[in-house]
């Protein structure tokens, strides 16, 4: 799911990275909105809400607005700096720092966080905290896939959604028309995982509320020990391999 990067990456190594963290990132969406009501997963809707308060003169909340997208860059920068870093000397293990950053501020928050008010400190720093999350595992995703699987906002994929479904009346060839199906299947995969994240954390919300991110950690430490085990069981297998090699030589 994280390992295999290039030529090596498959469809269903995407399809398993898009549908388990666009699940988390839904999970993240619906806590934000209902605990300090925001968004989290993404900034665009941010640069409007800046431009808003600069002309009502609001200087305050217009830079909480800039600062929620600063965060999120600075998220998207230490995700790539430390898989950089790390691919250096353990290329299969880029991805752990990153992922585990992320469960470490999810479950931060899920402990310390208190619902409140944007406009308060708490509000703020949750928001931030949230946002700083999500530009890691946003940046850790479109590096791993080459930019094909986005999990933390839905505008691009609708978008490529419809070219690619335009596209379908026009591109008739076997290959061509494979290729696209895949892709919209894909996007299709995204959306609805993101969808089913976000009304499973609405559900959540209302019992455990900021615990609520303790299950979106849960499911980067399964994502995590997923791909261990899978590794393990290769390098297993390969040994397994060779030694039979040797005693039939």
């Amino acid at each position: 799911m994280f390992r295999h990067q290039g030529k090596n990456r498959t469809f269903i190594h995407n399809l398993r990275l898009a549908t388990l963290l666009s699940f988390v990132a839904g999970i993240v969406n619906v806590t934000g909105v209902l605990s300090v009501q925001t968004l989290t997963t993404n900034v665009t809707g941010h640069f409007a809400y800046f431009a808003e308060e600069i002309m009502k003169r609001d200087y305050a909340a217009a830079i909480t607005f800039f600062v929620f997208t600063i965060f999120f860059l600075f998220g998207a920068f230490t995700s790539n700096f430390l898989a950089e870093l790390i691919s250096k000397k353990h290329p299969n293990l880029s991805h752990v720092i990153p992922i585990s950053l992320e469960m470490i501020v999810l479950i931060s928050v899920g402990i310390f966080g208190i619902a409140s008010e944007l406009s308060s400190s708490e509000g703020k720093w949750i928001a931030f905290a949230m946002l700083f999350a999500m530009g890691i595992q946003n940046s850790l995703v479109t590096k791993i896939s080459q930019s094909t699987v986005r999990t933390t906002h839905l505008t691009g994929l609708f978008t490529d959604l419809g070219i690619e479904l335009s596209q379908l009346f026009f591109y008739k060839k076997p290959e061509e028309n494979k290729k696209l199906k895949t892709s919209i299947y894909l996007r299709l995969s995204i959306i609805i995982f993101f969808f089913l994240g976000c009304i499973l954390g609405g559900f959540l919300y209302n019992l455990l509320e900021m615990k609520t991110l303790f299950v979106a950690a849960t499911f980067l430490l399964f994502a995590l020990l997923y791909d261990y085990i899978r590794l393990q069981f290769h390098v297993i297998k390969r040994k397994t391999f060779r030694h039979k090699t040797i005693l039939d030589k």
